[in-house]
């Protein structure tokens, strides 16, 4: 996604319209948690502010393909993202090695560095909620933030020093 700002620079085009649509390769998905990130659509422009530096404003929208966190089939989650800023300091956020980028610019490594912010921690597929998997075995079970009321012998040994107290 390289642009050319010299017409920008010199003042010749007032803004630089970017509407692209980009598929990530398996190359560059690999250390994520992501299976695929295809067609993913970028729109916005670039254009100088008032203070004479290059301003990015995009809107990038797509699906993220990421394993369930219980049965690790492929799940699809959409992801819609407004980055805006100045390219100067959007290119130092995402590289300690920005480089000078009078003539071209390549927003690829910003949209990139976006996209990896908007990875769930963990997410369910709609299968896994509804049906009826077996989520516990022989020494362990899968529990979620709710907490049950079980009885077991720790359980009983709190009760059990909680009425000693109160005699």
């Amino acid at each position: 996604m390289k642009y050319d700002l010299v017409r920008l620079n010199n003042n010749i085009d007032k803004s630089i319209n970017v509407d692209e649509v980009y598929s990530f390769t398996n190359e560059e998905l690999s250390g994520t948690d992501l299976i695929s990130l295809d067609n993913v659509k970028v729109n916005g422009c670039m254009f100088k502010n008032s203070l004479g530096n290059i301003e990015l404003d995009v809107n990038v929208k797509g699906v993220m393909v990421i394993p369930c966190a219980i049965t690790l089939k492929p799940v699809d989650y959409n992801f819609d993202i407004h980055i805006s800023g100045e390219l100067e300091e959007l290119m130092a956020d995402v590289s300690e090695n920005s480089t000078n980028f009078q003539n071209t610019i390549d927003i690829l490594p910003i949209i990139w560095e976006n996209i990896l912010l908007e990875i769930p921690m963990r997410v369910v597929s709609d299968e896994a909620k509804n049906s009826d998997i077996e989520l516990k075995g022989d020494g362990w079970s899968f529990t979620t933030n709710d907490v049950e009321e079980t009885s077991s012998p720790l359980s009983e040994l709190l009760n059990m020093i909680d009425d000693s107290e109160v005699k």
